[in-house]
């Protein structure tokens, strides 16, 4: 039953949110300034041209009481759409996992062993009532609500996402799960994910998402700050396969101290607009940033996704891979940054983009900045776009694979290095969507 639903962005809906979550003076205050930097705040002046029409979207909406633990206390009807997702029987797979829809986590459950070794995995609302100190001293500091116009609306109006800390000395044996699902129309999303690896520590967070196709836009609007200690490690994997009117529009930021390693593998299929440019800042010496993206844009579709690398400490690295696919007129286009600073001497960073255009009416731009302000670094871009290879096709096609088949086979190959780092279940759902645009 929906306990309650907000429409329309205002200063009066905006202070409801924060009361019906009971929150204290200092997020009420945060939502409003926030609100207030995006009333200042342009629209971004690249990437896909959108129209949101922000008195329409649903900024809140929940389905149940409380966040549960067991899903036989989960609403049947729910319980009936994520059953073909995989999302509950993949829960055995991993060390915990939360399930949000709409506005609120209505699931979640974490391995007892979790809990003792002192690993915190909540929603973010849980965490600001259970936790608020912890939380203040990272909230916003990566991604302030002045960053861009889209943090500053989900800085304003954030509901639901993960908070996870890892203490010192601690790793995980299997990764953590959320998954987030819009179902309503006009319905808009704005998680806000927090994680926080201390020294000596790793995990692997594995995030999906999904949505029904409606004749009106809904909007995804979230928000994820990563904070990676010295000598620690975090992977963050997911697959967008957002409907076609759903306008994804997406904040990602890491930053890396002495050692850290931080990896972003992120697969963009679904999505009306998609604005998405994952970020690593080295900040320590001899951090490392990985950030591996497959974008394939269909017909309708506009897929501007890249990464950004900042480099800041000494012997810092990064490695950026971009797999771009265009078909059916959709437009698949690269926008990053490399920025390896003064004070980043010994740093090396590499850039990789590929483009594979199917046919005459798709499109795919390449939008690269690449800073070197020392000697003593190395910065390396390689790009190439190329379509299908008529030949083979034919050789495909005259061992009796059909050419619908034959297309599959040659896109997969071509993606390969990323699929090689995904979870399995996420590998074959990412065949099943491929087949999906073709």
């Amino acid at each position: 039953m929906i306990k309650i639903e907000i429409v329309g962005l205002n200063l009066e809906n905006i202070k409801l949110i924060s009361k019906y979550k009971n929150e204290s003076d200092y997020f009420l205050n945060y939502r409003i300034k926030a609100y207030q930097d995006f009333l200042k705040l342009d629209d971004p002046k690249f990437g896909p041209k959108y129209k949101i029409d922000y008195d329409k979207i649903i900024y809140y909406k929940s389905i149940q009481d409380e966040t549960k633990d067991n899903w036989d206390k989960v609403d049947l009807k729910i319980r009936e759409e994520f059953k073909p997702l995989g999302v509950i029987e993949s829960e055995c797979n991993l060390d915990g996992i939360g399930i949000q829809y709409e506005s609120e986590v209505i699931y979640h459950n974490m391995l007892k062993e979790l809990e003792e070794k002192k690993i915190i995995f909540t929603s973010i609302d849980d965490a600001i009532k259970k936790y608020p100190e912890l939380v203040k001293k990272y909230f916003g500091k990566l991604v302030p609500s002045t960053d861009n116009k889209f943090a500053a609306l989900n800085s304003c109006v954030f509901s639901g996402g993960s908070f996870i800390y890892i203490p010192k000395n601690t790793t995980l044996d299997r990764p953590l799960q959320s998954y987030f699902r819009i179902n309503s129309k006009r319905m808009g999303q704005f998680e806000r994910t927090l994680i926080i690896v201390d020294d000596n520590s790793s995990v692997h967070y594995i995030e999906g998402c999904t949505a029904p196709s409606y004749s009106e836009s809904s909007l995804h609007a979230a928000v994820v700050e990563i904070f990676v200690g010295k000598n620690s490690k975090c992977r963050y994997s997911t697959i967008q396969n957002w409907a076609v009117n759903v306008n994804n529009l997406v904040t990602k930021r890491a930053l890396v101290e002495e050692n850290g390693v931080m990896e972003w593998i992120d697969g963009n299929i679904g999505s009306l607009n998609t604005m998405k440019y994952p970020a690593c800042i080295l900040k320590g010496d001899n951090a490392s940033g990985t950030c591996i993206t497959v974008s394939m844009a269909g017909k309708g579709q506009y897929q501007d996704t890249g990464s950004r690398m900042i480099h800041l400490g000494k012997n810092t690295k990064s490695k950026i891979i971009s797999k771009s696919i265009a078909v059916n007129g959709g437009n698949a286009t690269y926008r990053g940054k490399i920025d390896i600073k003064e004070m980043a001497i010994g740093s090396e960073a590499s850039l990789k983009c590929d483009t594979l255009i199917l046919d005459k009416i798709s499109k795919s731009d390449t939008y690269p900045v690449n800073i070197n302000r020392n000697k003593e670094s190395n910065l390396y871009h390689e790009a190439t776009v190329s379509k299908i290879s008529e030949e083979n096709l034919f050789y495909l096609m005259s061992r009796g694979i059909p050419y619908e088949k034959a297309m599959e086979l040659i896109i997969l190959g071509f993606i390969d290095q990323f699929k090689e780092e995904l979870p399995v279940e996420y590998a074959v759902e990412l065949n099943r969507l491929i087949k999906q645009i073709l």
